[in-house]
């Protein structure tokens, strides 16, 4: 059966008057400060995914959660459940009545501790069963899953696999600023005017590896670190060889989510900018994507990779795609 998405009822977007330009807004998204002060404190909560792996998630619970939707968010590159977006989801979610579930990759969050592996860009088997474990021991229901970039990927891909989402249940399902062509979007992040985001997502990258070798010493061997001065040779080196893939090229096709658009019955929404720096919105516009009758694909003039910040007016604090993400998905609980 396919499920049809809601319309999606906001305007569009429109950014802060100095925030026209696409590698602006995505500065100033990353760099703000936001609180959230009527936000509860989290419970950390650790999920076994693998026999030598667990993933941390900061919960968000309303006092009778089982009879509560719940949304679960999934961060983007090196990010991790303190990104802004992650706990603006959490308080958009709280202040509705939902639970909240920001879930850290692998390693992610000075979690390198607690896994032997690595997270890659296609692992939805992490989410799936953080989710699984939620409906066995907490008696959760109904799920809405925003992911950003390549929590955004992870969101898409799961959509597909998932098929109909009723195990675990997902009714509806948000990405934003998806990275969901990995090859094509990695030779958009090795261009040069790309050198400053390419150069800060490589060195948390090789700053983890080092983490880990402190936490769990001869898990990998980290001579090749020295050499490495891009993403795509990262994932030469450690990510596809530990996942089993058969180099980064495999990799990156197998782990993409436009692979499985086509399978997706879940009502899906797909947030993107065309001045987005390094997630091209060409990508956006495949025939399996556009065909689909559950998916929705709303690309924006503005809006950068992962703002999407605009003005804050009436009470509204101007955060776009988190507040375009809770609204679909309340309209589909709804139905």
């Amino acid at each position: 059966m396919i499920a049809t998405p809601p319309p999606v009822t906001t305007e569009p977007f429109a950014p802060r008057r100095w925030l026209s330009n696409g590698h602006a807004m995505t500065v100033f998204a990353w760099g703000r400060v936001r609180e959230f002060r009527d936000l509860p404190a989290p419970e950390a909560r650790r999920f076994r995914v693998d026999p030598d792996d667990e993933v941390l998630a900061r919960c968000y619970w309303q006092p009778d959660r089982a009879a509560r939707a719940t949304l679960l968010a999934l961060h983007g590159l090196e990010g991790s459940s303190e990104a802004h977006y992650m706990r603006g989801l959490a308080h958009r979610a709280w202040t509705r009545g939902w639970n909240a579930v920001l879930l850290n990759q692998r390693n992610c969050g000075g979690t390198e501790h607690l896994a032997r592996g690595l997270y890659h860009s296609g692992l939805t088997s992490d989410p799936r069963e953080v989710m699984r474990s939620l409906v066995a021991t907490d008696g959760l229901t109904a799920f809405g899953v925003v992911g950003y970039s390549l929590g955004g990927n992870l969101t898409v891909k799961l959509a597909g696999e998932l098929y109909d989402g009723s195990d675990p249940p997902i009714r509806a399902a948000v990405a934003i600023s998806p990275t969901i062509d990995l090859d094509c979007c990695v030779r958009a992040i090795e261009r040069r005017s790309n050198a400053v985001y390419h150069w800060n997502f490589v060195r948390h990258l090789k700053g983890r590896m080092r983490r880990k070798e402190q936490t769990r010493p001869g898990g990998f061997d980290l001579a090749p670190l020295e050499r490495i001065r891009t993403i795509r040779a990262f994932d030469e080196a450690y990510t596809a060889p530990h996942h089993g893939f058969q180099g980064a090229t495999d990799y990156y096709h197998r782990a993409s989510a436009i692979r499985v658009v086509g399978q997706i019955r879940i009502p899906t929404l797909i947030l993107a900018a065309e001045d987005d720096p390094f997630v091209p919105a060409s990508q956006f516009r495949e025939a399996a994507l556009r065909d689909n009758p559950s998916i929705v694909v709303r690309v924006e003039r503005h809006g950068g990779h992962c703002g999407f910040v605009g003005e804050a007016v009436n009470g509204f604090d101007g955060y776009w795609a988190e507040e375009t993400a809770v609204r679909f998905i309340a309209a589909v609980m709804t139905r």
